[in-house]
């Protein structure tokens, strides 16, 4: 099954992204690497463990993750180049004594192994906590990808 009928599966139906109003480019491509930049959870803000529960935490997480597939997409054009995800970095807007950044970030890592399989979607990670993210966004995420022509 090709990664976007997979998506839509699942309930998740990739957008098209606008031009960037911004210096910074969604994804820097170097050899078959694919360095994509952070994007966030555009539909929930607020901190996890003051806000958020941990719940909300992760699916702010995932959506942040469609927002990087999206990205990618438009990079090269078809998700099924994909090769390899090879790191992940999550980042949670966090209470000060909130501990369980592993947890929402496996909103992350469960929709990449769901939509393209543990072969390809299992990845290292980091799950950290901020002080705040931009605009009060829940969550961030980047990654490095490997990609084929």
């Amino acid at each position: 099954m090709k990664v976007e009928e997979k998506l839509k599966s699942l309930g998740i139906e990739l957008a098209e992204l606008p031009v960037c109003d911004h210096p910074i480019e969604r994804t820097k491509r170097s050899g078959n690497l694919l360095f994509v930049s952070g994007h966030g959870s555009k539909k929930t803000h607020g901190k996890v463990g003051a806000d958020l529960s941990v719940d909300q935490g992760y699916e702010a997480a995932k959506e942040a993750c469609i927002h990087c597939l999206e990205a990618i997409k438009m990079a090269c054009g078809d998700l099924d180049k994909v090769t390899n995800f090879i790191k992940v970095l999550g980042m949670v807007n966090a209470a000060p004594d909130f501990t369980q950044h592993p947890k929402v970030m496996n909103g992350v890592s469960d929709l990449l192994i769901a939509a393209f399989g543990p072969q390809i979607g299992s990845h290292a990670r980091s799950a950290v906590g901020m002080s705040s993210l931009p605009g009060g966004i829940a969550a961030e995420v980047e990654m490095i990808v490997e990609i084929r022509d």
